[in-house]
Order: C-alpha cells, then structure tokens, then sequence
C-alpha cells in the first residue's frame, strides 16, 4: 500500500469513528456526559492523546534520522566518484580506459539505487555482477610505473572499495522499516480520541469542520511519516541528478 493510500485510510476510518461519536451523543442522557464523568473522559483522552503525540514525534524523527542517512550515503558516493576519476585522470593515459568505464558504469549504479525509475523504463536488473565490479577489476589489473602512479592506484583502490562500501550501506538499510502493526494500533488510538471529541460535545457546523480539519492533518502526518521511510521512491525521494552529474 503507497503512503497515499495508508492516508486516506487513515483518515476514513477515524473519520468514521468522529461521525460514530456524534450519532451515539444524540442518543445519550445528559449525565453521561457532565459532571464527574466529563472529568474522567477528559482525563481519559488526555493519556491516549499524549501517547498518540509521543508515538508521532518518535515516528517522524526516526523516519527522518533514516532519510538523512540515505541522502548522506548519496551524497558520499558522488563525492567518491569524482575523487576517482581525478586521481586516475592524475594518473595518466594508461587510466583512461577506466576513466571510460567508470562513465558507463553511473546509469547502471543509479539503476540499482532508483529501482522504481529503473522499472518504470524497462530496465531489467541484473543480479550476477554489482555494477562497480568492472572499474574495481580494472584497477586491479592496472601496473604502475613509478612512485607517483603506486601512489594513485593506491588510492583509487581504496576510493573504491569505499564507493563499494556505501554502496552496500544503501542496500543493507530497510526500504520501509516501519512495522503496519505499529500502525494500525497508532491509527485505533486516534479513532478513540476524535470519537471521543464528537461524543463531548453536542454536533454543529463549527465542530464539524475542526475535527476534519484536525483528521485531515493527522492523516498527512501518517503520509509524511511513509513518504520518508521511502528514500528512492514515492514523491518525496531523493534527486539521482547529483550522481548523474558527477563527472560532468
């Protein structure tokens, strides 16, 4: 289920419960809702609501922190594979072969990064090989010369076993890591409280419009909370541009 979709899930079903609330107060006595037992509901909803805020804000800044990390690791691969193509251009002709390769081989990384994009075009994947092993066999095969070029091939090895390492990273992490049972006992605890909102009060146009208005917004934090644990996918993903660009 996309992240729009668990939205507006989200909002019918505690939609539903607020318009189940307003139904089951016209067929209430007053003394339900007055008096000792107004305190204890408001006491009541209190608990459940501060636990609903807790569990949001806890959702968010750990969605976030993994959206962060994921841009970060992009970030570190551009930055990889333009300190490689430097140090091999430092290196000389004989690095131009590789130099070329490391060119070919950008589509095929942001492929396995962007799979969505990548299906949406038609590429197929190919699992046999990661797409850095070619440069990777390349530099291994390369014999420098002198000092100077030991050197450099030094750190181009280095540079990319560390392009190989981040590229892992990005692959180990979760692409949606957030559990739907978590969830749906997050959205239940949100249906009690606007049930419980429209049961407090008697309904008018006023109350009306709040309690959607307050749906609404909960239901976008549950849209945010998904679109973030989606870094590569959905509308709020992270541009592939800076790695396309890297070596131009």
């Amino acid at each position: 289920m996309s992240p729009i979709q668990f939205a507006a899930v989200a909002f019918a079903c505690i939609m539903a419960s607020a318009i189940c609330g307003a139904l089951i107060r016209s067929r209430l006595p007053e003394h339900h809702v007055s008096g000792d037992s107004k305190d204890v509901i408001k006491l009541s909803i209190a608990l459940v609501a501060t636990m609903s805020a807790l569990v949001l804000a806890l959702l968010f800044a750990s969605t976030r922190t993994s959206f962060e990390r994921s841009s970060s690791l992009v970030s570190r691969m551009t930055a990889d594979i333009t300190e490689l193509d430097r140090v091999l251009r430092s290196y000389g002709p004989e690095a131009q072969p590789v130099r070329d390769a490391l060119r070919a081989e950008i589509q095929p990384i942001i492929d396995s990064i962007w799979r969505e994009q990548a299906i949406a075009r038609g590429v197929k994947s190919d699992d046999t090989r990661a797409p850095e092993e070619e440069v990777l066999f390349m530099l291994q095969e390369m014999r420098p010369t002198n000092d100077r070029q030991r050197a450099l091939h030094a750190r181009a090895l280095q540079v990319s076993a560390d392009l190989a390492q981040t590229q892992l990273a990005l692959f180990a992490q979760p692409m949606d890591s957030i559990s739907n049972t978590f969830l749906i006992v997050l959205i239940i605890w949100l249906m009690f409280i606007f049930g419980i909102f429209s049961l407090s009060a008697p309904p008018n146009p006023t109350l009306f419009v709040v309690i959607a208005m307050c749906i609404v917004s909960a239901s976008a934090a549950f849209y945010l909370i998904l679109e973030l644990g989606l870094p590569f996918g959905g509308l709020m993903q992270l541009s592939s541009d800076p790695l396309r660009n890297a070596l131009r």
